[in-house]
């Protein structure tokens, strides 16, 4: 009776983990349309454990505080558990609207990174910011904050 309860739990955990396996395998393969084996001593787990959330292709829109439209594009974001009111943003883009003498002025912006935070509703734009006013002015930097 006990030998029977045995292979039974055995069955059970060996075709449940073997059926895993194979579900596993095949979705890898689909994923990545090669078959690689990655052994657990090659993931990232600082990437894992930091990162709240990662995107691709992020992007956010709105209106600032005068109710000026403003859009920002990211390749990819990402917020850290550490950080919760800051999202980190790769290669940024994107259009910003100002008044300035009673003209409005689309300003196109891009930087290689930056950061939103949520809380202070600021963008700080970093390294190779760009700027390309409507009114013909350009701006070039490393660092630039637009508050929203």
């Amino acid at each position: 009776m006990k030998h029977r309860r045995l292979k039974r739990l055995w069955q059970f955990f060996f075709t449940g983990w073997g059926l895993v396996m194979v579900v596993a395998l095949i979705a890898g393969a689909l994923f990545s349309k090669q078959l690689l084996w990655t052994p657990i001593s090659a993931i990232n787990m600082t990437d894992i454990v930091t990162n709240q959330f990662k995107m691709s292709g992020a992007s956010f829109a709105g209106t600032d505080t005068n109710g000026e439209p403003f859009k920002i594009n990211a390749k990819s974001a990402r917020q850290e558990y550490n950080y919760p009111d800051i999202i980190f943003l790769e290669k940024v883009s994107g259009t910003v609207n100002r008044i300035s003498n009673k003209e409005k002025i689309t300003d196109n912006i891009s930087a290689n990174s930056g950061k939103y935070n949520k809380k202070t509703k600021t963008v700080t734009l970093l390294n190779n910011v760009k700027i390309d006013s409507s009114n013909g002015d350009k701006i070039r930097t490393d660092e630039l904050v637009i508050k929203l």
